[in-house]
């Protein structure tokens, strides 16, 4: 009788398992919508033209497996804010979200606000006051 243990072979431990996400059907993409009209007239291209024709609510992706990474720096007073913001979420709210989804989340907010107001988004109008090296602007 032999002393060694009886372990998986590398195969076993890193076979493709089944998903929820796996096992459903190949979805068509929707058939091409005509332009938007947004609120100038205007016939709308781009995120909005996207948003209309998902018919679906901006909101950030979720915990879903996601295909693009970027790299945001954030000052330690940031991460101190966004970690209380989370707790909070957590404590009074019942949500218990992780750092990325809160980002998302934040980042759909902001997208759909500059979508729907343009000029007077609240995107436009922070980037007007914090100057082009991130610095406040003298006014």
């Amino acid at each position: 009788m032999s002393r060694r243990a009886s372990l998986p072979g590398a195969s076993e431990l890193f076979r493709i398992t089944s998903s929820p996400a796996l096992d459903l059907p190949p979805q068509t993409s929707p058939e091409p919508a005509e332009p938007v009209e947004n609120g100038n007239g205007k016939a709308g291209h781009g995120r909005t033209e996207q948003l209309a024709r998902s018919g679906d609510a901006p909101h950030g992706s979720g915990r879903t497996k996601h295909d693009a990474k970027i790299t945001v720096y954030v000052s330690g007073d940031e991460l101190v804010a966004m970690e209380q913001a989370r707790l909070t979420l957590r404590a009074k709210h019942e949500l218990v979200v992780d750092r990325g989804r809160l980002v998302r989340e934040a980042v759909a907010v902001l997208l759909a606000d500059f979508d729907a107001n343009g000029e007077d988004s609240v995107l436009v109008q922070r980037l007007r006051v914090v100057g082009s090296d991130g610095g406040e602007t003298e006014g």
